[in-house]
Parts: C-alpha cells; sequence; structure tokens
C-alpha cells in the first residue's frame, strides 16, 4: 500500500460481497429530454439497495463507497449513448479522508472508461449528518475543481436543510420527495418550495425535484419554476439498463408563454 494512501485504504476491511447498480433517469421538462442518470446500488439479483447496505459496517465504509463510484462509472460508459448526458453517484462525505487523495480512484475509473469528469455529479447527503462542514466543504471544493457537479440530496429533510446550504453552496439541491408528495394539494407545500426556488435562484443554484408520482405534482412543479425532475411519473430505476421516457410525457405538460419556467436553469 502507498504511503501516500489515506488512512481509510489503509484500514478499510474487504466487503464480502457483490453488488451492482440500477439507473434512473432525470428529466429536463423544458428541454423536453433526459438530462442524466442516477445510479442506484442494488443487489446482483436487483435486489433493492437496503440488501447491500445493511451488510455495510462502519470499518468497511470508505471501502464501500470507492467501491461504488468505480461501478456506477463502469456501468454507465457502457450504457450512454449520448454526450453531455449526466451521471449522478451518491456518495457518503463522513467516509471521505483526503478529498484528493481519495479521488484518485474516481478519477482513474473515469479515465479508464473514458467518461467525462463534467458529467459525473455527486449526491450528498442521504439523511447523513454531517459532522464537520468545514471537512465537507473542502470536498466540494476539490470536486469543483476537478470538474464535478454537485449537488444536495434530499433537500428539506433530515439533516439537508438551510443551516447545511448557508454554509456552503453546491450546484444543484434536490427537493425532497415529502415536499414533493400531493404539492398540488397542499399550500403549505407550495409555498415552501417557492420559497426554495427563490433562495436557489439567488444563489445560482439548479433546482431538482424528486419523487414525482403523479402528473398533477409534475404540472405544479413546472409552473413553479422547476425543470430538472424525477420520479416513478417518469420511470422506475432499471437494473443494469437506462430505462426509457416516453416523449408524450414531454409533450403533454408544455405550458405555453410559461416563461418563468427556465428560471431555473438546467445547464
Amino acid at each position: 500500500m502507498s504511503k501516500t494512501s489515506c488512512v481509510g485504504c489503509r484500514t478499510s476491511k474487504p466487503l464480502g460481497f457483490a453488488f451492482s447498480m440500477a439507473f434512473q433517469p432525470i428529466v429536463d421538462i423544458v428541454g423536453e429530454r433526459v438530462w442524466g442518470y442516477e445510479a442506484l446500488v442494488r443487489g446482483l439479483a436487483g435486489e433493492g439497495a437496503w440488501s447491500i447496505l445493511s451488510q455495510v459496517t462502519e470499518e468497511q465504509r470508505y471501502r464501500f463507497d470507492q467501491a461504488c463510484r468505480t461501478k456506477a462509472i463502469e456501468l454507465a460508459a457502457g450504457l450512454f449513448d449520448r454526450e453531455g448526458t449526466r451521471l449522478s453517484i451518491n456518495f457518503l462525505p463522513n467516509a471521505i479522508y483526503d478529498p484528493a487523495t481519495c479521488l484518485r480512484g474516481t478519477l482513474a475509473a473515469a479515465r479508464k472508461n473514458r467518461l467525462p469528469l463534467t458529467s459525473i455529479m455527486f449526491e450528498f447527503t442521504e439523511g447523513e449528518q454531517v459532522v464537520d462542514v468545514a471537512h465537507l466543504h473542502r470536498i466540494i471544493e476539490e470536486y469543483r475543481r476537478v470538474g464535478f457537479i454537485t449537488a444536495l440530496d434530499d433537500f428539506g429533510a433530515g439533516y439537508a436543510g438551510l443551516g447545511l446550504l448557508a454554509d456552503f453552496q453546491p450546484d444543484l439541491i434536490k427537493i425532497d420527495m415529502h415536499l414533493v408528495r400531493n404539492i398540488d394539494a397542499s399550500p403549505a407545500r407550495r409555498s415552501i418550495v417557492a420559497a426554495i426556488l427563490m433562495v436557489a435562484r439567488q444563489l445560482d443554484i439548479m433546482v431538482l425535484a424528486e419523487g414525482i408520482e403523479t402528473e398533477a405534482e409534475l404540472r405544479e412543479l413546472r409552473s413553479a419554476g422547476v425543470r430538472l425532475m424525477q420520479g416513478y411519473y417518469f420511470a422506475k430505476p432499471a437494473f443494469e439498463a437506462l430505462p426509457s421516457v416516453d416523449r408524450a410525457t414531454f409533450e403533454a405538460h408544455r405550458i405555453d408563454g410559461a416563461a418563468d419556467v427556465g428560471m431555473i436553469a438546467a445547464e
């Protein structure tokens, strides 16, 4: 083991299990196209994420985080057929030791599979408490330096809230599905999402709404100005494959004259 490797490389225990990935599309509802795909961990037979995550011990967190990145990049490189398609990868900020050192495997995998660094987005946190905000800020800065997109997942739930956003600003925030669910029938949810969009505009942050399941939710969010969306309404995750999104899904939800729809840029 190289002396320049971080403590995670030197002390992390072997996983002892294998896994793969499923992919779920992220759509640009205004551009009427698939913007990217989120990689979601699965068992080798397509079992849900918990079947794998429940096996990861504290001592394996670093190795698992690194293995997920490599697996997602390898699979995506073989599936993507359009230049500019983004790959979104979840990562564990508390599993990162030295940002630059811990990125070596990710960079090597991207180079080997010829996946542009600017097409890779890293999402954090899935309900994971950030114990060292300054450390997370260093991670984000290093990721941006090499060209990655950074995203704050589950915004509005768990630990991913305004306090975290005040300390640093990612390139994108994903509005948690709890705020999305039945937003068309909830004045409170509409007001909260409107406030998030206002803050995002002022901070020049992209917004993505996740967990969309109904046409009513889609229409409400698009009218509010959300451009990037994700959820079962468009497609469920596909195991080691890219699920298709029906073109009619886009065409049926065009809003004539809605100049404000593009206010949260997708590029």
